[in-house]
């Protein structure tokens, strides 16, 4: 499982040209399911993410996490961090995890959030065709993958 974490001032996810969810200061993740993941990869990112310090102290040292600040969180699906593009032109996505077992990971990864930030997170929606948009602020952008864990 892999997450593309960005701080963003503000971010927003509309379907069709209808806004379908919008966060203020906080996280965006951009989330990644492979077929070999599961729950343990859900709890390792979901605790990185509720605990990572992204954001600045009164010393303008980033040391604050996204709950110390009351931030909000987004997550997005996004199969293609799975690509793999070292033949040809054409990114191929045959680790990315079938629709049908990403959706429920995916959900899974959104409601383990959910109960270790102790509020709703915003989401787009699954295999919809999605227009994001987000203010990076820093620009602060992180990648984590569950597969090579630093400890």
């Amino acid at each position: 499982m892999r997450i593309l974490i960005q701080r963003v001032s503000h971010a927003e996810v509309a379907i069709a040209g209808a806004v379908h969810s919008q966060i203020a200061r906080g996280l965006l993740l951009l989330l990644g399911i492979e077929e070999a993941d599961g729950a343990e990869d859900i709890d390792y990112l979901c605790r990185k993410v509720v605990q990572i310090r992204l954001f600045e102290d009164s010393q303008g040292v980033m040391n604050l996490s996204v709950q110390d600040i009351g931030g909000d969180l987004m997550v997005v699906s996004q199969f293609t961090l799975y690509a793999q593009t070292k033949k040809g032109n054409r990114p191929s996505y045959i680790r990315a995890a079938r629709p049908e077992q990403a959706m429920v990971l995916y959900e899974a990864f959104v409601e383990r959030l959910q109960g270790l930030i102790g509020r709703p997170v915003a989401t787009g929606v699954f295999g919809a065709d999605m227009q994001v948009s987000l203010l990076n602020d820093g620009p602060v952008t992180i990648f984590i993958d569950s597969k090579m864990r630093d400890f």
